[in-house]
């Protein structure tokens, strides 16, 4: 069994942990890390501290009425990205933690592809 790094738990919510294959599972937001647990195997979980975490990207899509994912980019382990049943509370409860200034949209189709012609 799995023991939570986390000792005050902000926000727990079902969520999908997309790599390769949709992984589904609950969403723990804390005061230590960000977790994800899955519900059918137990050794089968994510633990990210928020001190590893150096941006959370959201995909905002009609103006922020809807956030299909976010993605959550670490210093040494890479990118994980998650989508929540309501992605706009997770990502309330991730601000509390993680500073302002990490926290970005992505880039929509006509900005990646302004990019792909200036360079």
């Amino acid at each position: 069994m799995v023991k939570s790094s986390n000792t005050k738990v902000t926000l727990t919510i079902n969520a999908t942990w997309f790599r390769g294959i949709a992984t589904y599972g609950k969403v723990m937001v804390g005061d230590k890390a960000f977790e994800f647990y899955n519900d059918r195997n137990l050794n089968d979980y994510v633990q990210i501290p928020w001190v590893e975490i150096t941006y959370v990207v959201a995909d905002v899509h009609f103006h922020g009425r809807y956030l299909p994912r976010f993605e959550i980019r670490t210093r040494k382990n890479g990118t994980f990205i998650f989508s929540t049943r309501d992605n706009k509370k997770a990502l309330r409860a991730i601000r509390n933690y993680v500073p302002s200034s990490n926290l970005r949209q992505a880039l929509g189709l006509w900005q990646k592809l302004k990019r792909r012609l200036k360079s």
